[in-house]
């Protein structure tokens, strides 16, 4: 029983102990990285010494000698609320750094532009996963070596930074990365000293858990055996390697671990052979193939059939002959057909017989121009097209009338484009039930009116003013005559109108004005008359005098001046609305009146009555 009280102080030592243990670790914790009142974390103070370094070595490229404003949110001691900042919520260490540039959008917000020079005290971040650099303007700068020390990497992107010189191996260190985008600008000049290049690509093979690979633009001319390199690339989801100058294309992988590609961009190379055999016909996993501008010549290829996965494939600006294999009906998944600048020369009928026929069809974008592609549009849709938002097949030979089914049956279109062929004839009425029409290009034909009621007119349809999603609208180099459509000032959203080149005539509608979108008008070279209208949105617009130039009749600021008109003056204003309304009237009665006798004379009147409609025919004729 003695003993009692000496194990009861052994046992509060202990407890002491671990509570002085635990406060002792609080309270290191607590100087490494303190927390808000919200429970937020706050960054390591080494962390934040690395990020103010690296700050250090930046410029601001619009106004360089003056960094003040270069990043300032990053001041404070929490630098996990500094703007591109990310910390771990459990860890506190920084895990993101986004620091992309605006140089790449068209609205860059609130992102600033870096220039400058890349710290290493980066490397001070060892527990970062994602570093986004992209869309600055490090120019004249390489790639530092330094970046295959950030072994905890998986996503880095350095793209269109206007880095320069060869693509450092130590890339290749970075054994974690699944993203890896390294596009850089256009070609800018005839040696290696202008642009990123690399000359040896086996670092790649060791990135073992790559899934993204981006290197558009980087010369690559002088590699041979890209591709047995990107082929040990297992996990490999997508494969972007436009502009490259690549120059080889084997016929075929003895064996391929591509099972898992989705992705193949090979846009503009340089390899200049047959398109079959060729090592992608092979990839059946793939859903986007584009290898336009490559130089691939030979029929359209069969291979195309193994593709069943594919949703868009790009074939444009290459040599291939003859008509688009039958074999396509198969690719259920097909949502984009891109095949501009290629010459299938055959029958536009027979080429819609040949695409996708399965049910519940998925095509959404049909681009084919200057395509040698012959004969008239296919009287009746064989299939259907209903889920088809973009058709494209200008610059044809194609001849006879735009059929009545593209307004019936494409109900989702949103872009078509007949210009530039041999079309005849009127523009069906049903174009007017295109409610999601943007874009109406149709310049450049026979097209000479449309049929109303059982009547040949000249006009334009004035069902294209119920269009009112349209934002482009070229009629140019037709046969239409008559006036332009009253209601046109409808078309809201409309941007780019060219009406040009016709036989249009009379006064140009006031409604025009209200376009307070437009931002290209042509009216040259009709048989307008009139004044020139005015409006704030038509005095903004550029090189006004060729918007209207060949309509003789046309006066105004930009033409002849216009003949002055009384104005009734204020003092008689009752009396002449009075003198008006009385000869309103009388033309009115007599109106009436010479109508019921010419009516009268051909009731009773056989032979007047047929010799009228025979004149007014050889009129219309």
């Amino acid at each position: 029983m003695e003993k009692a009280p000496m194990y009861t102080l052994q046992l509060s030592c202990i407890e002491i102990a671990i509570a002085l243990l635990l406060i002792t670790h609080a309270k290191s914790t607590t100087e490494e990285r303190s927390s808000h009142s919200n429970g937020t974390i706050s960054c390591i103070a080494s962390e934040r010494s690395a990020l103010l370094a690296c700050r250090a070595g930046l410029s601001d490229p619009e106004n360089p000698s003056d960094p003040t404003n270069l990043l300032s949110s990053w001041k404070g001691d929490d630098c996990c609320q500094w703007q591109g900042v990310y910390c771990g919520n459990r860890t506190g260490h920084i895990a993101k750094l986004d620091l992309r540039g605006p140089y790449c959008d068209i609205d860059g917000g609130s992102r600033q532009m870096l220039a400058g020079n890349i710290s290493s005290s980066l490397l001070g971040l060892q527990h970062l996963w994602y570093l986004d650099l992209s869309c600055n303007i490090f120019d004249n700068i390489q790639i530092p070596e330094f970046m295959g020390s950030l072994h905890k990497l998986r996503y880095l992107d350095l793209s269109m930074s206007n880095f320069i010189g060869n693509i450092p191996p130590q890339i290749g260190n970075l054994s974690n990365l699944r993203y890896l985008n390294l596009e850089t600008n256009s070609y800018q000049g005839p040696d290696y000293s202008s642009f990123s290049y690399s000359t040896d690509i086996t670092w790649l093979s060791r990135l073992t858990s790559l899934e993204h690979l981006d290197m558009t633009s980087v010369n690559l001319s002088t590699i041979v055996d890209w591709l047995p390199r990107v082929n040990m690339l297992l996990t490999l989801k997508v494969l972007r390697l436009p502009f490259c100058q690549l120059r080889s294309s084997p016929g075929s992988l003895q064996l391929s671990n591509l099972t898992s590609l989705e992705i193949l961009d090979l846009w503009c190379n340089q390899f200049h052979k047959r398109i079959m055999p060729n090592w992608f016909w092979d990839l059946t996993s793939l859903k986007y193939l584009d290898i336009s501008g490559n130089g691939f010549h030979g029929p359209f290829p069969d291979g195309i059939c193994n593709m069943t996965s594919i949703v868009e494939l790009y074939l444009s600006d290459n040599n291939f002959v003859g008509m688009i294999p039958s074999s396509m009906k198969k690719l259920c998944n097909l949502k984009r057909l891109d095949s501009y600048m290629n010459n299938i020369n055959g029958s536009v009928t027979e080429l819609f017989h040949r695409l996708p026929s399965c049910s519940g069809n998925k095509l959404q974008a049909l681009v084919l121009p200057d395509n040698n592609l012959t004969g008239s549009l296919p009287t009746t849709l064989v299939k259907s097209l209903s889920n088809l938002s973009w058709l494209d097949l200008s610059n044809n030979k194609l001849t006879g009338h735009v059929p009545p089914w593209i307004g019936e049956s494409l109900s989702n279109l949103s872009s078509l484009d007949l210009s530039n062929n041999e079309l005849t004839g009127h523009v069906p009425l049903s174009i007017g039930e295109l409610t999601k029409l943007r874009q109406l290009v149709l310049d450049s034909n026979n097209l000479d009116g449309v049929m109303h009621e059982g009547h040949f007119s000249g006009e334009i349809p004035a069902e294209i003013s119920t269009l009112f999603t349209l934002k482009s609208l070229n009629l140019s180099w037709n046969n239409f005559n008559r006036k332009i459509p009253e209601h046109i000032g409808a078309l809201m959203q409309v941007e780019s109108l060219d009406l040009s080149h016709n036989d249009l005539c009379g006064e140009i509608p006031s409604s025009l004005s209200a376009l307070t979108s437009l931002s290209r008008l042509n009216l040259s070279y009709n048989n307008l008359s009139g004044r020139i209208p005015s409006g704030n949105q038509l005095q903004t617009l550029e090189d006004q005098e060729s918007i209207y130039i060949g309509n003789p009749s046309m006066c105004g600021p930009l033409s002849r001046k216009c003949s002055s008109q009384t104005e009734p003056t204020p003092d008689h204003h009752e009396d002449a609305s009075d003198d008006a309304v009385s000869v309103f009237l009388g033309m009115g009665f007599g109106y009436v009146m010479v109508l019921w006798a010419v009516f009268c004379t051909f009731l009773f009147k056989r032979k007047w009555r047929v010799l009228w409609y025979a004149l007014w025919d050889r009129l219309y004729d």
